[in-house]
């Protein structure tokens, strides 16, 4: 607790990622926490801190990070990255946590069945039996397909959308509908929220549908063209994508899985926090794509 204050701390990780950002700037809108932000490259840490920020170096390759960053925190945001080592980096730093006697951890997890047979997927699986075996507060979050991705991964080309798991339906959420869930759990802390999986799936889409949304945002004729797995498991093994091997093959795998049935929950809408939290219900995948979009846009513009 920030003793000068007397407010709870939080340790946001992947404070300077996509959905870390979206997490910072909902707690900083907060009058009742203090937000501790972090980044694994020192001159960035230097940075913020000379705008004013309570910003500590926190590599999650160097364990020796994690005690001082860890100081004085009450709630910790984990995100990890996208490869193998998210195991061991995980482990350890859920360890230092407890030595810390934080209180709460707010994990993202994955979009899951409990007997899913997906690596990066179990992965994250069993990070969270390790952090409720732990005796730390914790509150899960499982976020399906985030909608940037189809301004980013699976973004148009040449006016045409390609889709590579067939007819199948996807689930698709915001980056702000995670952050908005997130950022609540973590200023209410683990009385209200220890022990809580909140799945984040708001719209259900299928190639078309998604080209049709596309087209009526950006006022172009977009057309939804099939690809089979195989062609996206070339475009992914490529050098054109810069991607560990075996979080590739993992990408891969969900789209062969989503293909054959093995996980058609992907394809469903689990909604609970946007319908049962008052405030968080935000507009149809139309409006949250034109959000989106327009978000990209200012982004580039700035740079």
């Amino acid at each position: 607790m920030n003793v000068a204050t007397c407010k709870p701390t939080i340790l946001v990780l992947g404070s300077t990622g996509q959905l870390g950002q979206l997490v910072v700037k909902e707690l900083e809108n907060s009058q009742d926490v203090d937000v501790r932000v972090t980044s694994r490259r020192k001159e960035e840490v230097e940075r913020l801190r000379s705008k004013g920020r309570d910003a500590v170096h926190l590599d999650l390759n160097d364990p020796k990070t994690f005690g001082s960053a860890l100081a004085g925190a009450e709630r910790v945001l984990l995100l990890t990255g996208y490869t193998v080592e998210m195991l061991t980096q995980s482990k350890t730093f859920v360890d230092a946590v407890k030595k810390a006697a934080v209180e709460h951890i707010v994990h993202l997890g994955v979009y899951a069945e409990w007997d899913c047979t997906n690596p990066h997927f179990t992965w994250h699986q069993l990070v969270e039996r390790y952090i409720e075996t732990s005796g730390i507060g914790w509150t899960h979050l499982h976020p399906n397909t985030f909608l940037e991705n189809l301004l980013t991964s699976f973004a148009p080309r040449g006016d045409v959308f390609t889709v590579f798991w067939g007819q199948q339906r996807m689930g698709w959420v915001a980056a702000s509908d995670i952050a908005a869930v997130a950022a609540k759990a973590l200023r209410e802390g683990p009385k209200k929220h220890h022990g809580q999986n909140y799945w984040l799936s708001t719209e259900v889409l299928d190639g078309p549908q998604i080209a049709a949304i596309l087209s009526e945002v950006t006022g172009r004729d977009i057309k939804c063209s099939f690809q089979d797995v195989d062609a996206f498991e070339a475009l992914f093994t490529s050098s054109v994508v810069q991607m560990e091997s075996w979080y590739a093959a993992s990408v891969v795998g969900i789209v062969r899985q989503l293909v054959d049935g093995r996980m058609s929950n992907i394809g469903s809408i689990r909604d609970e926090c946007r319908t049962s939290w008052a405030g968080l219900h935000g507009p149809c995948a139309t409006g949250q794509l034109s959000i989106v979009m327009s978000s990209s846009r200012r982004n580039k513009n700035s740079h």
